[in-house]
């Protein structure tokens, strides 16, 4: 007999294989800062920077107010631990994953979109990795060359940039760290040690120990589920996902409401997920946390319809430009739209709303959490909008 899952233990699984639930005992450092990575797997990394860079704010989430330089060391310089890859998308993850993607970069030399560009550039490619080669790590900022202008609007890439994009897809540049979030290029040979660079995994056991990795962070989830995390498709996951269930290491499972039309639906348990009976989460989640960035999952979990509208022309927009899912309890029960106004040193709630059947106490709770992260982030006020059905109530609390 298939056991059943209720979906509200699932959602329980789900919050504590991330990491929610239990409080911390000490103020986050290092210690926590990689153990908490390394629970997760991979932090993705985003560019919009409204309310804080996203990959600073899965940690937040979970362990509260830290000392975002403790982050930095960890992913950056001669103490890092973690490295850069396309994961889920841009990622920081451990660096003993980097040999599980070498299926990836082959993929990415020989199916590239930029394949046509490398082609017809291999002159430029080959003199990128002399220039590393003979002054060491790099920004594309810092490297000479003719063709590095931009191109087209603001965020179009030079050549240079183009090329050591390239490079860094197929593995033949690494990712060393970053200057003000701008990536440093460096070789392989200039950032891993030798036994990280000569370890190869095949693409069977690579997929194999990327579900495994995936299913530890999710606790419970579906095929699609695991496969998402790492951005896996094709037969391989199916495969890895019945041969870790052969091992004993996923466990089939049914949950109530999570098959097609409200229909129990199959899912797999990690065996060594913890079963809570209580999770009480209080915080602010990204946009492009893993408990939010499958939507489809968000929704099957939480009843969350989410979706960001950074790329919603604003005449569009319904809930605002970033807003962030607030976590309550096991539950998501809003979100608002935040803005970081450094220079005026004010956090500005520009919309506020509650999800249908929040609890009457959202307002009140919401406005702590706002109180901490605002603290977290140097800003000594706090100002909101009139607009969401939530902001009269969460002026009024702040008040």
């Amino acid at each position: 007999m298939v056991q059943t899952i209720s979906p509200a233990l699932a959602r329980r699984i789900a919050l504590g294989a991330q990491g929610f639930g239990r409080p911390p005992t000490v103020t986050p450092g290092i210690r926590q800062l990689d153990a908490l990575v390394n629970r997760l797997g991979l932090l993705q990394i985003d560019s919009v920077n409204v309310f804080e860079r996203s990959h600073y704010m899965p940690a937040y989430s979970r362990l509260g107010a830290y000392d975002k330089a403790q982050l930095d060391r960890l992913t950056s310089g001669r103490e890092s631990r973690f490295t850069e890859y396309w994961a889920h998308e841009a990622s920081f993850l451990p660096r003993d994953a980097r040999p599980l993607f070498g299926w990836r970069m082959r993929e990415f030399r020989t199916r590239s979109a930029t394949e046509a560009w490398a082609q017809g550039n291999r002159p430029m490619l080959d003199w990128l990795l002399a220039e590393l080669a003979a002054n060491g790590p790099l920004r594309a900022s810092a490297i000479e060359h003719d063709a590095n202008r931009r191109r087209g609007p603001w965020w179009g890439w030079s050549d240079v940039k183009t090329g050591l994009e390239t490079l860094f897809r197929w593995g033949d540049v690494a990712i060393s760290g970053r200057e003000r979030f701008e990536r440093v290029y460096g070789l392989p040979e200039q950032v891993f040690p030798r036994e990280l660079r000569e370890r190869t995994v095949g693409r069977d056991d690579a997929h194999r120990e990327l579900v495994s990795r995936s299913a530890r962070a999710h606790g419970i989830g579906t095929g699609k589920d695991f496969a998402d995390y790492f951005r896996l498709r094709g037969p391989a996951t199916l495969a890895a996902i019945h041969d870790l269930e052969d091992a004993g290491e996923l466990i089939p499972v049914e949950v109530p409401g999570w098959g097609a039309g409200g229909a129990p639906g199959g899912a797999w348990l990690h065996r060594d997920a913890r079963l809570p009976r209580r999770v009480d989460a209080a915080t602010l989640l990204s946009p492009f946390d893993p408990v939010v960035w499958e939507r489809a999952r968000a929704l099957r979990l939480f009843g969350f319809h989410y979706r960001i509208e950074i790329y919603t022309p604003e005449p569009k927009r319904v809930f605002g430009y970033y807003c962030l899912p607030v976590l309550l309890g096991d539950t998501i029960v809003g979100r608002v739209d935040l803005k970081n106004d450094r220079q005026a040193q004010v956090l500005r709630v520009r919309a506020a709303w509650a999800e249908p059947g929040a609890p009457s106490d959202t307002a009140g709770r919401l406005a702590s959490v706002l109180k901490e992260a605002a603290a977290w982030q140097g800003l000594p006020q706090i100002e909101v909008e009139r607009r969401g059905n939530l902001a009269e109530a969460l002026a009024a609390e702040l008040r």
